[in-house]
């Protein structure tokens, strides 16, 4: 049997009853983070741009914006070792479909999701996503299509033949490298939603009898057509004998997930007595491969810079903490104090983290103060597998997100939702239906 065959029988069967209570907790977890994402998402400048530039006229548009929106937040989970941030297209995808079919079935959508989730991850592992992503290949936007067709062709109930054709369409709309985006809107969300309509549209596709190559991935397809050395046998080893959710992270605040741990390695120091305004100098200390990346300085007129920036959200962390939950950054080049500790951050690439990565993003921060040289290494970060986001920490996340973003109700109140959302028919409604009207407007923001 061919490799989309293998993965057509379990986009087709896997059911999430038979992942441990504990795997489902994760996942129930990660689609109310998803949620959260969702309704903050549709809130921001950007977010609103998102849903106006992008169609939503047929579902596979839909599906495709509110995959944007959820992803341009950058509060949305990652798995590191793929460099993916599955549930930005998984859960919205999922959730999106069920709305347009009326589907409430808890079992099927979070199969669905499941389904999504495991082969958007296992093609970002397969392709080493951890470290293409700084050649210019986004691991996300590369599977996105594959994922999104394996939903839609699970909630649509397409036979495996069926799906097997679907996946390979969806294979075969795989982007390579990305360029530099610019604009007044960044075109990065736009381009993944129309991936995610893609992926959709292909398995639309195949319930009508179109056909694709089954045995694209039995070949060298993948090093032909994007000079990729995959290892195939990542996306098909033990498939279905547990999931990938025992893997993924939770961000804790907005933040580009490589600069996370910097982040949280400065606040312990600061928490254990190091006075911010004592502070000379930070020195942090990161793999190689995303030194680069978070030494990026923050830039007016660029949201994403204040994110992806260590020596800002250090900045913030060391000033302003409250602001790490900012998911807007308007007023961030207004933050004299901020921009004035980022000038202190120096970000440099150190071989000796490599071992932690990509299982995790570790860095060591170097703090000069008063003349004492302070040293911290976080290697697992506060949402990490090894200190996982409970349901609690999850709410006060939401929360002070819903705080900064001016919410007038309880961001709480909306992860219950997203918890409750795949254990029964009527939870399940209220989460889809949420889902829907976060991608309308921003009213789950605000008390009703």
């Amino acid at each position: 049997m061919s490799v989309l065959r293998d993965l057509a029988v379990f986009a087709c069967g896997a059911s999430v009853t038979s992942l441990p209570e504990a795997e489902r907790a994760i996942q129930r977890r990660h689609v109310a983070d998803t949620l959260l994402a969702a309704a903050v998402g549709a809130w921001t400048e950007e977010g609103r741009h998102l849903r106006y530039v992008l169609p939503k006229d047929a579902i596979a548009d839909a599906a495709g914006m509110q995959a944007a929106v959820v992803r341009h937040t950058e509060i949305d989970d990652i798995h590191t070792p793929s460099c993916t941030t599955p549930s930005s297209v998984t859960v919205p995808t999922a959730l999106a479909l069920a709305h347009a079919a009326g589907i409430s079935d808890p079992e099927r959508v979070a199969s669905a999701i499941w389904v999504g989730t495991e082969l958007l991850a296992r093609l970002g592992v397969a392709i080493d996503g951890a470290r293409i992503l700084y050649r210019g290949i986004w691991p996300t936007y590369f599977a996105a299509p594959l994922a999104a067709a394996a939903i839609a062709a699970r909630i649509g109930s397409l036979s495996e033949d069926e799906t097997a054709h679907a996946l390979s369409l969806a294979l075969m709309l795989t982007a390579g490298r990305s360029g530099r985006f610019q604009g007044r809107l960044p075109g990065r969300s736009i381009i993944l939603g129309m991936a995610v309509s893609a992926g959709v549209r292909a398995a639309q596709a195949a319930r009508q009898g179109v056909g694709g190559d089954l045995d694209l991935l039995d070949g060298p397809w993948l090093r032909g057509a994007h000079a990729l050395q995959a290892d195939l046998g990542a996306l098909t080893a033990n498939l279905g004998r547990g999931s990938i959710y025992t893997q993924l992270s939770l961000k804790p605040f907005c933040s580009a997930k490589q600069a996370v741990a910097a982040t949280e390695a400065l606040m312990t120091l600061i928490d254990e007595g190091v006075a911010a305004e004592t502070i000379d100098n930070v020195t942090v200390r990161v793999p190689p491969p995303y030194a680069r990346m978070i030494a990026t300085r923050p830039e007016a007129g660029s949201r994403s810079s204040t994110i992806v920036s260590a020596a800002y959200q250090l900045g913030l962390a060391a000033i302003r903490r409250e602001r790490l939950y900012d998911i807007e950054r308007a007023s961030a080049m207004q933050e004299a104090a901020v921009l004035a500790f980022a000038r202190k951050v120096e970000v440099v690439p150190d071989e000796s983290l490599l071992p932690d990565f990509p299982a995790s993003f570790p860095a060591e921060v170097e703090v000069g103060a008063k003349g004492a040289l302070h040293r911290k290494r976080v290697t697992a970060a506060f949402g990490d597998p090894s200190r996982p986001l409970d349901d609690d920490a999850l709410k006060d996340k939401a929360d002070r997100i819903f705080a900064q973003a001016g919410g007038t109700r309880s961001g709480a109140s909306l992860i219950e939702i997203g918890l409750a959302g795949l254990q029964d028919r009527a939870s399940c409604k209220a989460l889809v239906d949420a889902n829907w009207s976060a991608s309308t407007s921003a009213q789950l923001l605000f008390a009703q």
